[in-house]
C-alpha cells in the first residue's frame, strides 16, 4: 500500500476524534439578546413512534436541564402512545420543569395521544396543528385467545403453575369471571392515574375530565375547545412563542443533543463505506472505536 494511501486512510479513521474534540469545546456563554448573557440556546427533544421506553427522553432532558445555556424546550410529539410506566416516567420528568426556569413547550405533529398526551400534558404550553390527532385518555389491554384454533389443528398447551393467577392473560383458556374482574380493576386504576396526572396538569377539574377521557381521539382543533391544548399552530410557530418567552432572539441555535452525534457518526460511517468500503473492512475495529469518541 502507498504511502499515500496510508494517509488518506489515517486521516479518515481520525476525523471522528477531530470532530469529538471540536464538539466538546464549551461555548461561551455570552449573549447579547439576553440581560447578563447566561442563556443563548434552545434545546429539541423529538418524541416519535411507539413510546417503549423512557431512558433516552429523560436523559436528554436532564441533559438540556443541567446546560446552562439552554434558555428552555421545545418537546415535539409524533406518537399514538405507548406503555404506561415510560409514559409517566417521561410525565414526571417534564413536570420537574414547572419549578424550573427552563419552560417545557409542546408541538404535536400528526399524532399526540394516549401516551403521547399524556406526556404532552406536563408541559407549559401545548401547541396542536388543527388536524392533528390527539386525546385518547383511555387505557386498552388485548388478549388474543387461540384454544379453539389449538383444539381444531390438535394441538394440547399444558401449564404449570406456582399462584392461582399466574396464567391470568393465557391464550389458550378463556379467563373465569373473577379474573376478567381483576383484569378491569387494574385497566380502571392506571385509567385513573391518567386522569388525574393530566386533570393536574392542565388544572382541569378530575371530573369535568372524565366526562370525555374516555379514550376518544380529537382533533387539534376539537381539543382546544376542551382544553387540552393551548394553542392551534405549527413547529415553527412554538418555536417562535418558545424564542419570545425566553428572550433569545431569533437567532438562538435549537440543540437536539441525542442527534448530533448521532448524525455525525451515521454520516461519517455512510461516506466511508461509498469512498472507501476496502480499507473500512479492513480497519473496522479501529474505526468503530474511534466513532465512539463521538458517541
Amino acid at each position: 500500500m502507498k504511502l499515500f494511501q496510508k494517509l488518506i486512510i489515517g486521516m479518515l479513521l481520525l476525523s471522528p476524534i477531530v470532530i469529538g474534540i471540536l464538539l466538546s469545546i464549551p461555548e461561551s456563554d455570552e449573549n447579547p439578546s439576553v440581560p447578563g448573557g447566561r442563556f443563548k440556546k434552545l434545546g429539541l427533544v423529538v418524541i416519535d413512534g411507539v413510546i417503549m421506553e423512557s431512558e433516552t427522553t429523560i436523559r436528554q432532558l436532564q441533559q438540556l436541564r443541567d446546560d446552562n445555556s439552554i434558555a428552555g424546550i421545545i418537546l415535539r410529539i409524533d406518537s399514538p402512545g405507548g406503555a404506561t410506566a415510560p409514559s409517566q416516567e417521561i410525565y414526571r420528568a417534564v413536570m420537574e420543569f414547572r419549578t424550573s426556569d427552563k419552560p417545557v413547550i409542546v408541538s404535536m405533529g400528526s399524532v399526540a395521544a394516549s401516551g403521547g398526551y399524556y406526556i404532552a400534558s406536563a408541559a407549559r404550553r401545548i401547541f396542536a396543528a388543527p388536524g392533528t390527532l390527539t386525546g385518547s385518555i383511555g387505557v386498552i389491554m388485548t388478549v388474543p385467545l387461540y384454544k379453539d384454533l389449538a383444539k381444531k389443528i390438535g394441538v394440547e398447551m399444558r401449564t404449570f403453575k406456582a399462584g392461582a393467577y399466574k396464567d391470568i392473560a393465557s391464550s389458550y383458556r378463556s379467563m373465569t369471571p373473577a379474573e376478567r374482574q381483576m383484569i378491569q380493576d387494574l385497566l380502571d386504576d392506571t385509567h385513573d392515574q391518567f386522569i388525574s396526572d393530566v386533570a393536574t396538569a392542565r388544572s382541569i377539574d378530575k371530573d369535568t375530565l372524565a366526562t370525555f377521557a374516555d379514550g376518544r381521539i380529537f382533533t387539534g382543533r376539537q381539543a382546544l375547545k376542551k382544553g387540552l391544548v393551548d394553542t392551534l399552530g405549527s413547529y415553527e410557530e412554538a418555536l417562535s412563542y418558545l424564542r419570545k418567552l425566553t428572550g433569545v432572539g431569533e437567532n438562538a441555535k435549537v440543540v437536539n443533543k441525542r442527534e448530533t452525534s448521532a448524525t455525525i457518526r451515521d454520516l461519517f460511517v455512510s461516506e466511508m463505506i461509498k469512498v472507501f468500503p476496502a480499507a473500512y473492512k479492513v480497519f473496522s475495529p479501529l474505526g468503530m472505536q474511534c466513532l465512539a469518541v463521538l458517541d
